[in-house]
């Protein structure tokens, strides 16, 4: 790649960052050379050191639209992030700052550690630098933030499954199908992490980086990646790891009633009552409901913050060992709104059920095993 290129430079401890740009297009550079920094901080502390001496991004032309991760070098699309024009608040994905820190993990991801070529590589790549890039990103803008992300990604995932013709394979076994490794794998790790524990994900990811790093023949696979996360999840949980690499599991979590009553004190009464249900589902889509016996979070929420977030009031993990259950919670603040799963941990086929508003009728739920999972919301982050 070569232009007329101005350069824009920066440094993290010892390390050059250098973004190669055409002059005019200076929008979001400080936003990348930002997340290149975070990035470089949480990777290096959470999966061993950086390997090189700079990191450099080149901009080119938008006759396509991507961005890709060489050896200290990242070529980067002027239309996925030097031109393109960040929407500020809640609702809204710093996109630029993602993407860069998706192409920095890969400098770990991809680059120290690669997959073999067989079903699931592309998890060991593409699946790890999304959960990395989702860190960076909760660090930088909390973990409420992070809800529309998870949303788009969900949204792409359901919509990808939809009409994928070749059949949908579990995660641990996906065949370089994007919805799969990218959309479904950005949920199932943040899900992991938040049901094991930052810490106890990223020691069991660095020791399976640990193990294979640098190394050329034979190349590691998921099933040895998924070995060390199975080891480092309790006995309670193992249900989890097998729910989401090794099967096509999703949930259809809901409100089924809400209400709240004022008390002498000034505090509310809340009684919520959702409902689960769980469905295995082969490559052609056909679900066959399961037994649900699985960990979610219940939560009643406040209005928004400053920063346009919804106060959690109460926030619990629970059991859902029956396909409805009734809560009740006393919180100290005007109720708002309430729900199951309200954080998109879980692969729910209608998502936009699991949160509703106090004075709103839940909408009724649809429990056919092979109901259509549309419509749903399908704004796409592309």
């Amino acid at each position: 790649m070569s232009a007329a290129y101005e350069v824009q430079k920066d440094k993290w401890n010892d390390v050059a960052i250098e973004v190669y740009y055409q002059k005019g297009h200076e929008f979001n550079i400080d936003r990348m050379i930002k997340s290149v920094k975070r990035s470089l901080d949480y990777y290096s502390k959470n999966f061993g050191p950086y390997q090189h001496r700079q990191v450099r991004i080149l901009e080119f032309p938008r006759y396509a639209s991507f961005a890709q991760s060489f050896p200290n070098t990242i070529p980067y699309s002027e239309s996925m992030g030097f031109i393109q024009k960040v929407q500020q608040g809640p609702d809204k994905i710093d996109y630029p700052f993602y993407v860069t820190a998706h192409e920095v993990a890969h400098q770990w991801w991809g680059h120290q550690v690669a997959g073999a070529d067989v079903q699931g590589s592309a998890v060991i790549s593409e699946t790890l630098s999304q959960y990395a890039a989702l860190m960076v990103m909760e660090k930088e803008y909390g973990r409420d933030g992070m809800r529309k992300f998870l949303k788009d990604e969900m949204d792409s995932y359901l919509m990808g499954r939809t009409f994928d013709g070749k059949g949908e394979l579990p995660l641990m076994l996906c065949e370089r199908q994007q919805y799969i490794h990218y959309n479904k794998g950005s949920v199932v790790m943040y899900a992991l992490k938040d049901f094991l524990g930052e810490d106890v994900l990223n020691q069991a990811l660095r020791r399976f980086l640990d193990k294979n790093k640098f190394k050329g023949p034979l190349y590691t696979h998921t099933p040895e990646l998924v070995g060390y996360i199975t080891a480092a999840t309790p006995d309670s949980l193992k249900y989890l790891v097998s729910d989401l690499f090794e099967k096509i599991t999703v949930y259809e979590n809901y409100v089924a009633a809400l209400s709240y009553k004022k008390q002498r004190d000034g505090k509310f009464k809340v009684t919520l009552t959702v409902g689960a249900a769980k469905f295995y589902a082969d490559s052609v889509g056909k679900q066959k409901r399961a037994a649900v016996n699985d960990y979610m979070d219940v939560g009643v929420f406040a209005g928004r913050d400053t920063n346009g977030i919804y106060k959690p009031l109460v926030l619990q993990r629970i059991k859902m060992d029956q396909p409805q259950k009734i809560f009740e919670f006393i919180v100290e603040g005007q109720p708002v709104s309430a729900g199951i799963d309200p954080y998109l941990k879980l692969i729910d086929r209608t998502p936009d059920n699991n949160i509703v508003s106090f004075g709103t009728l839940p909408e009724k739920v649809d429990l056919d095993p092979n109901k259509s999972q549309l419509p749903f919301s399908t704004g796409s982050k592309k």
